[in-house]
């Protein structure tokens, strides 16, 4: 979905994994919808390119990847994810882990994205 100054704005409101309150894990979720691609223009979250959250006693664990593996923002992306959530009532600390198994493909992302990117 697109705001009238043509920002992306995501609709998913959920991420596989497990723990957390319900309330807690909305907040995560939409925050790391804040996290953009620099390079596509797109949050992570509707990219696909986050494949997990758990959240255990406080601490927000996410699993990542990129869209390839030579990819340079990795680092960028976490950085602007720990930033974010930091932030919400109830998190104690953050960990990110970036994968590259299995591969990101287009397949992945939210059908508001391939929209926005032209792929129907």
């Amino acid at each position: 979905m697109e705001e009238p100054n043509g920002d992306f704005v995501s609709d998913v409101t959920t991420l596989p994994g497990e723990g957390g309150d319900e309330e807690t894990r909305k907040r995560v979720v939409q925050a790391l919808a804040k996290v953009n691609d620099p390079e596509i223009g797109i949050n992570i979250v509707d990219l696909g390119l986050v494949y997990d959250l758990t959240i255990e006693e406080g601490t927000v664990k996410v699993t990542y990847t990129l869209t390839t593996m030579g990819c340079p923002i990795g680092p960028m992306i976490e950085e602007q994810m720990r930033g974010l959530v930091d932030d919400i009532d109830g998190v104690k600390d953050f960990e990110a882990q970036m994968v590259f198994s299995p591969p990101w493909t287009p397949e992945k992302m939210s059908e508001e994205a391939k929209a926005a990117l032209g792929m129907f």
